[in-house]
């Protein structure tokens, strides 16, 4: 290969290098624009989405402060709080404080469930400040399609089962699924699955009950 032939080849791969860059320069601007333009829309979503959420958790009769205001984070250890392991925390996540007419009326507290037929299950659990389930959600999961993701509320109303339940309704060694002794409805052929929630469920109330009065200061310390 001539010089003129290598010297033409080498402008041709520097114009193609620059204009490569230059549109992907561009794409990246565009995008850039796009998301600022968004990310607003995007946050008011996501709050709102959280607040739907909130609402099925601890609904608005039971408080009358505004949960996405009054939080606090509860990390993996939680080194303020006592047994903070049982909620298994991955990483940290938002508790929400609950108060009506001036006083604690209960707390919404984030729990893993690692044991979970797929992966970890990510819950809410809400606890009136008597220690009785107001509701549990789950927030995300991997079970599978069919059996075990009826545990989702858009799925199925099996997860309604804890609701106005505590540690002293059922006393706590009835809290395993009706055919190992326990008062709680299994869900078919996702037994993991079902364990998992309601042992992430109980670990919350114990949480609470072994916390209820730091928990029940917490909305004077946000």
């Amino acid at each position: 290969m001539d010089n003129d032939t290598t010297n033409s080849l080498r402008t041709t791969i520097i114009k193609t290098t620059l204009v490569l860059g230059f549109f992907a320069l561009l794409a990246a601007l565009l995008l850039g624009v796009v998301n600022l333009a968004t990310v607003d829309r995007i946050q008011e979503q996501q709050r709102l989405a959280e607040r739907r959420a909130l609402a099925e958790v601890f609904p608005q009769a039971l408080h009358d402060n505004d949960l996405l205001l009054d939080t606090f984070t509860l990390t993996p250890d939680a080194p303020s709080f006592s047994q903070p392991d049982l909620l298994q925390l991955s990483f940290p996540r938002q508790a929400y404080s609950g108060q009506l007419d001036g006083m604690f009326s209960g707390i919404i507290l984030p729990v893993e469930a690692h044991d979970g037929y797929s992966g970890n299950i990510l819950l809410l659990v809400g606890i009136l400040a008597n220690g009785q389930v107001s509701a549990v959600r789950v927030l995300a999961h991997k079970e599978t399609p069919g059996l075990g993701d009826k545990i989702d509320f858009t799925i199925s109303d099996w997860i309604l089962g804890f609701d106005g339940k505590s540690l002293t309704n059922p006393r706590q060694s009835r809290w395993k699924v009706i055919k190992e002794g326990g008062e709680f409805d299994q869900l078919v052929g996702a037994t993991i699955t079902t364990r998992a929630v309601l042992n992430a469920v109980e670990r919350a109330l114990t949480f609470f009950q072994l916390n209820q009065d730091q928990l029940a200061s917490s909305i004077n310390r946000i």
